[in-house]
């Protein structure tokens, strides 16, 4: 049998395309790790507003179905409508204003929503709506909190409720980021308005036809009054009671709440804040939720709405520095001046690590055994609620988130000495390790991709024998 001729092998050329995967290889690698970067953000931030605008639970409807219808309003009074959107409300916006106006007996303060039973709070709060849209009494005054859903369909037979009141001459009060539910209604078009100083850049680009405002705590233009972010609503509402029954009962009410800086007659001029890298805390804490404490808001019969506010916007609402939960001894509390919010049983609450209770100077006796117990307004100083409540912060979170739920709330600061750490770092922890862990896909990917791709690839040239011993050429 004859010798066969052996093979030759030649390699073939690799790919042409090798220098382009050179370049495209480390594009693909840094488009790959920023999106996951970013999706991990978002999911972070996804996770915090799911917790933050809880969903009512079963008990807490049952517990609604039980409660008396509200009663009727006080003759004389003058009657004012605080509204709850359909998509969740701001806890502040809607708190504060509504102890503004109740202390006075000059005004006679209910809630109006969509829907009765109980309505989302941010902050893990609920509250049970006074009236519905079509039982409500007409109201004098209307307060308008931030909702998350502005401009949704969802909220749609609020913002025609709402214009139909503007339209029958009822003083209307938007109160933060609330403002843009009054400009998608249509009721700022052609007025002067201002609003958190963080959505202002937006809203000018949405709503064109409106005049807003920065630098001011609050803009009055014909029956609207719009007020910056979050505790600005204490100052607007304060201002609609002179409005609406004189200086000296907007004095006596903004006395005894003792807001800094403010004064009936003062200037409306505040810092025209922007975004800066100190202001870090409030996307961190919000992107990267992982591990941080879940905090029990104790709440008692007879607490004030602004104590309760404060507490939840620090801890939640805006500082996002803890997971919270409403707990108490019974299904409902029913606060200082008439409201109803729900609350979960201390024996089915989330394991706790801390319980924060606002208003009191003891621990109630429901308290779980062997939770640390934080009671921000214990000494009754004659500062605002929300001075108690940022010290507190401070001291079980960090400076720096305290500071920047001061700025974003709109809260003047200056007089605050904060004690505690210094930074969030389990946040900025988790957002290294998800930095480092996106990168390291980054870089990963594209490189074994490329080594699939980059196998060479052969052909054979020279004589080779068939089986039956004819040469060929292949």
């Amino acid at each position: 049998m004859a010798e066969p001729t052996r093979v030759h092998v030649v390699p073939r050329r690799r790919v042409a395309a090798a220098p382009v995967r050179r370049v495209v290889g480390p594009v693909v690698g840094v488009f790959l790790a920023a999106g996951l970067f970013a999706g991990a953000a978002a999911a972070g931030v996804t996770a915090t507003m799911s917790a933050s605008y809880a969903t009512p639970t079963t008990g807490m409807h049952s517990a609604a179905a039980e409660l008396p219808t509200f009663a009727a309003l006080p003759a004389g009074r003058i009657p004012v409508a605080v509204v709850l959107g359909a998509s969740g409300s701001v806890a502040a916006d809607v708190l504060m204003p509504y102890e503004v106006f109740a202390r006075s007996e000059r005004f006679a303060v209910f809630t109006v929503a969509a829907t009765t039973g109980p309505q989302i709070l941010s902050g893990g709060l609920h509250v049970a709506a006074d009236h519905t849209l079509e039982t409500a009494p007409r109201p004098a005054i209307v307060v308008v909190p931030a909702v998350t859903a502005p401009t949704g369909d969802v909220e749609a037979p609020l913002r025609n409720w709402i214009d139909q009141q503007a339209a029958a001459g009822t003083l209307v009060l938007g109160v933060c980021a609330g403002v843009e539910v009054l400009a998608a209604a249509g009721i700022l078009d052609g007025r002067s308005a201002t609003g958190f100083w963080s959505s202002l850049g937006s809203l000018r680009r949405s709503y064109p036809q409106v005049s807003w405002q920065a630098g001011q705590r609050y803009v009055h233009d014909g029956d609207v009054v719009t007020t910056a972010g979050v505790t600005s609503g204490v100052a607007g509402a304060l201002y609609a009671v002179e409005l609406a029954v004189g200086r000296n009962e907007a004095e006596r009410i903004g006395g005894e709440l003792a807001f800094p800086g403010w004064r009936a007659g003062g200037t409306t001029t505040i810092p025209a804040h922007r975004l800066a890298l100190s202001d870090a805390p409030y996307a961190l804490n919000a992107a990267f939720p992982w591990g941080r404490p879940t905090v029990g808001i104790g709440l008692v019969d007879g607490v004030g709405e602004v104590e309760v506010a404060a507490v939840a916007e620090a801890y939640a609402g805006t500082s996002s520095a803890a997971d919270t939960v409403a707990v108490g001894a019974g299904p409902v509390v029913t606060t200082r001046h008439g409201l109803r919010l729900f609350t979960t049983a201390v024996t089915q609450a989330p394991q706790l690590d801390r319980l924060v209770v606002p208003g009191v100077d003891t621990a109630p006796t429901w308290a779980p055994a062997g939770v640390p117990v934080g009671l921000p307004h214990r000494v009754d100083d004659g500062r605002f609620a929300a001075d108690a409540v940022l010290l507190d912060l401070a001291r079980d979170a960090d400076r720096a988130t305290a500071r920047t739920t001061a700025k974003f709330t709109e809260y003047p600061q200056a007089h605050l000495r904060l004690t505690g750490p210094a930074w969030p770092w389990r946040a900025t922890g988790w957002a290294l390790a998800t930095l480092l862990a996106s990168v390291a896909a980054g870089v990963a990917t594209p490189l074994l991709a490329g080594r699939w791709l980059g196998r060479p690839r052969y052909t054979y040239r020279g004589r080779c024998i068939s089986r039956r011993g004819r040469a060929g050429r292949r």
